[in-house]
């Protein structure tokens, strides 16, 4: 693995992300969605730099399974979403790849009434938008490589990593202990 970004660089990005949502949302309550299961170190550290009333919710949305590195069929579950209706929420992921993810579950919230709805993501992966959207919010902008971390995965491992780490393509379709 190479590491990609350090944990006081991510931390840096994390409190001006905190900062430039605090400006925008000036003191407006907020609902924050987070994106299961990649973003939850993001969100667990974002919320402690935001300085509105907030409620927190989380979404399963996943089109990886097992060794995938490519992206398959988007299964998207709502059960611990809280009622969003006429609320300001901002929706929170790992990564910006081909933005379908994204842009799915934006659609499927905006069909519960909000007030609005605004994205952050930690990464936005460079020459793989598939989308036309962008996130308001985006933490680091990184080559196309596949990167584990702070949140992210390879096989469900890595995620307790406090640095972002591209793995090398020797380490891709290995299995993971």
């Amino acid at each position: 693995m190479k590491t990609v970004l350090t944990a006081d660089q991510l931390h840096a990005g994390v409190d001006r992300l905190g900062q430039e949502i605090n400006q925008f949302y000036n003191g407006q309550p907020l609902i924050i969605v987070g994106v299961l299961t990649g973003s939850i170190v993001l969100l667990a550290d974002l919320i402690r730099r935001l300085i509105m009333p907030l409620r927190v919710g989380l979404v399963q949305a996943s089109s990886y399974r097992g060794a995938a590195i490519d992206p398959g069929q988007l299964t998207i579950n709502f059960d611990l979403l809280p009622d969003v209706k006429g609320r300001h929420v901002l929706l929170i992921d790992d990564i910006f790849d081909t933005g379908k993810t994204l842009i799915a579950l934006v659609d499927e919230l905006r069909k519960h009434n909000p007030a609005s709805v605004r994205c952050a993501v930690l990464l936005r992966k460079q020459g793989r938008q598939a989308v036309m959207m962008e996130p308001e919010y985006v933490g680091f902008e990184i080559p196309n490589a596949f990167v584990v971390g702070y949140g992210l995965d390879y096989q469900d491992a890595y995620r307790n990593l406090p640095y972002l780490a591209a793995l090398e393509e020797h380490e891709i379709g290995q299995k993971v202990h």
